[in-house]
């Protein structure tokens, strides 16, 4: 039986530990808003589903997935995640999107907009350039649209992994994909408080206001 050496296990440290680093970064960065990390929970709940259902539902775990669960996460970071400077880690939001590993905001505006233009297209071209036989019904037109996001979402990820082994590492880019992969998990244990506290505090405030 063939043992493993300090080498690789000492790769295998370095791998677990920039993982951690980024799951770190990503989370005391960009999830300091109680509604954002709520939304986090149902995007992560939704997406194990997904992840359940892809092998024989594909098309429909992309629906879930892009139409549920991606939906909810973005509308976290664009309109309820401050934007002003950060104190808690004495920086700006500048600072944060510059040294962002994976998509900021920048890049998830145009990931989102070819997110919403597929169905547009599909119903334009209903053939998809010959991919698909033209759609017969509604039904069918969701299936078709599901492996298109579906598509989207593999080339999205795998886009952004080739992009940062040329201006990170190779190393970097795989982190970064496996973070991807597994955020789900991390955020549903991270966040799966985050609902209750959300309720707490808006009755906390709502009984204020009544004093």
């Amino acid at each position: 039986m063939q043992q493993s050496t300090p080498s690789s296990r000492g790769k295998i440290a370095r791998f677990r530990e920039q993982l951690a680093e980024q799951r770190w970064d990503d989370h005391r960065f960009y999830h300091h808003s109680l509604v954002n990390q709520s939304l986090h929970f149902v995007s992560a709940a939704t997406f194990i589903v997904a992840y359940a259902i892809m092998w024989k539902e594909p098309a429909l775990a992309a629906l879930l997935g892009w139409g549920v669960a991606m939906t909810s996460r973005q509308a976290g970071h664009f309109f309820f995640e401050p934007r002003g400077y950060d104190h808690v880690n004495d920086c700006t939001h500048e600072y944060k999107e510059d040294v962002k590993v994976g998509y900021n905001l920048a890049r998830k505006v145009v990931l989102m907009g070819l997110w919403a233009a597929c169905p547009v297209l599909l119903y334009l071209q209903p053939d998809l350039f010959g991919a698909f036989e033209p759609h017969d019904g509604a039904m069918q037109y969701l299936e078709h649209l599901g492996l298109m996001w579906l598509a989207l979402g593999i080339g999205g990820l795998l886009f952004r992994v080739v992009c940062l082994f040329f201006i990170r590492d190779v190393e970097t880019g795989l982190v970064w994909g496996i973070k991807i992969v597994t955020d789900p998990f991390n955020d549903f244990r991270l966040y799966c408080r985050a609902p209750a506290q959300l309720v707490r505090q808006v009755a906390q405030a709502r009984a204020t206001k009544l004093e």
